[in-house]
């Protein structure tokens, strides 16, 4: 009798930290432009990929400064996690704010990042996009060709893709390790 409760303790001990509702911790890494790495308080690093919304991509017009962007936000300051899912890379999923600043919006009003339409939950994301559009903020200040959205990019063959400028490519920050 002894043994379920035992065994649903276990469980929860060493579930995966995306099922717990919130994480904490210190920016410690910059992945590319919607994903960091988070060094929880027990010393625990874990990937945070920012929901609902997608950056260009390492290569891809814009992709060095939407990393910028993002660095910029969140690097080495605290942050809270609101989890939403754990995708097929392992990497946690969810809405991060510092500083009481809603980090995934932020990205998008920047003109550093796309509203991910396919699995965005929040209504006020398309408006966001619209307004930096409006504004031709970031990404939207580049030319059309140059304007593709990721997960298009990512089914584009090679060969058909646009580039980064290579002066782009060298901007990439020494302080924010990918």
């Amino acid at each position: 009798m002894r043994v379920l409760p035992t065994l649903a303790l276990l469980a929860a001990l060493v579930a995966p930290p995306a099922l717990a509702a919130d994480l904490t911790g210190r920016v410690v890494g910059i992945t590319d432009g919607d994903t960091l790495t988070l060094l929880t308080p027990d010393r625990r690093q874990t990937r945070i990929r920012l929901a609902e919304i997608d950056t260009p991509e390492r290569g891809q017009p814009y992709g060095s400064r939407a990393r910028e962007a993002l660095s910029g936000l969140a690097f080495g300051r605290p942050a809270r996690v609101t989890v939403a899912d754990t995708d097929r890379y392992g990497r946690t999923v969810g809405r991060v704010v510092v500083a009481g600043k809603d980090v995934n919006r932020e990205m998008v009003r920047l003109g550093a990042a796309w509203v991910y339409r396919a699995y965005s939950r929040d209504p006020a994301l398309p408006a966001v996009e619209a307004e930096a559009r409006a504004a031709r903020r970031g990404l939207w200040g580049l030319p059309e060709a140059e304007r593709m959205p990721p997960w298009e990019w990512r089914r584009t063959p090679k060969t058909e893709r646009p580039s980064e400028p290579a002066a782009a490519r060298a901007r990439r920050p020494a302080s924010a390790p990918g």
